[in-house]
């Protein structure tokens, strides 16, 4: 659900440029906190927002690269809204940032949530922290990667979807990220990629099936003395095709567009050093609706 200017996960082109009505549940959101987590481009004043611009696109049936291929890869696109079926598009209720009092999750598959209830919230729940691990450093490492499309896609979508993201993940597009051909950043610089939701909607729901749109701000960019490459923001929506199978929520497909993204504000960039020892000192979330 990954980040920078146009960090995608998609779903025709491994997280490109493509592209939940309440049963039994309040329309509310709670975040938890995970287990535990354990001069340059920064110091100029913000800039304004730059285009964004789209990522690459791969063949198959699911698309997921995250955002950060939108740095590397020039083009123009976007995906599906969804039809705005069931209750999704129906104005959010006053309380709707609220938490709620259902625990989100019973357990964790690696280092992904799981054991999300099998009901409109459970799968907004699950759709926010799928999009969390695709838009993460993980992502460009070949193993991790594996790991997380085997866990957030069913078999079927996840055999598709490995060969071409290999692919997406090519060692050129490592480099233009600053990244080696393992995907580690280089010494004493601190690789940034990450995608925090702001808010899901039902697009519909029909008791094992489920579409979900995730809106969500992502960073992306190399933290170092040497970089070329600041981390910056992007703002997008992630919408991803669930089904119930015995291991709960799985991802079938997904889309990606740009936006909705918001005026930039007036806060001055921070330094490289400011950034890496934040990414560092600060862990992420596990997200619940």
């Amino acid at each position: 659900m990954s980040l920078g200017d146009d960090n995608g996960y998609g779903n025709d082109s491994g997280r490109t440029d493509d592209a939940y009505s309440t049963i039994g549940g309040t329309r509310q959101t709670r975040t938890r906190l995970p287990d535990g987590e354990g001069g340059d481009g920064y110091n100029a004043p913000r800039r304004p927002a730059r285009a964004s611009r789209s990522l690459v696109t791969m063949a198959g049936v699911v698309v997921l690269l995250i955002a950060a291929i939108a740095f590397a890869n020039m083009g123009g696109g976007d995906g599906n809204d969804g039809d705005g079926s069931g209750n999704g598009g129906s104005k959010p209720e006053a309380a709707s940032t609220a938490a709620t009092g259902t625990k989100p999750v019973t357990g964790k598959n690696g280092t992904i949530p799981s054991g999300f209830a099998h009901d409109e919230q459970g799968a907004q729940s699950a759709a926010s922290n799928y999009a969390v691990a695709l838009g993460s450093v993980e992502m460009f490492k070949k193993d991790s990667r594996h790991a997380i499309v085997n866990t957030i896609y069913t078999a079927e979508a996840a055999a598709k979807l490995r060969g071409p993201q290999d692919a997406a993940y090519s060692t050129e597009f490592l480099a233009k990220l600053g990244l080696d051909p393992s995907g580690n950043a280089p010494q004493g610089s601190t690789f940034v990629s990450r995608t925090i939701p702001v808010g899901t909607k039902v697009e519909a729901f029909e008791g094992d099936t489920a579409k979900v749109s995730v809106w969500y701000t992502g960073l992306i960019g190399m933290s170092g003395a040497g970089s070329t490459d600041p981390v910056r923001t992007s703002w997008k929506t992630w919408t991803v095709q669930l089904s119930w199978t015995g291991d709960g929520w799985k991802a079938v497909s997904d889309t990606q567009k740009d936006g909705p993204a918001p005026v930039p504000g007036d806060v001055a960039a921070s330094t490289s050093d400011e950034i890496s020892k934040a990414v560092e000192e600060y862990g992420g979330f596990t997200y619940a609706r």
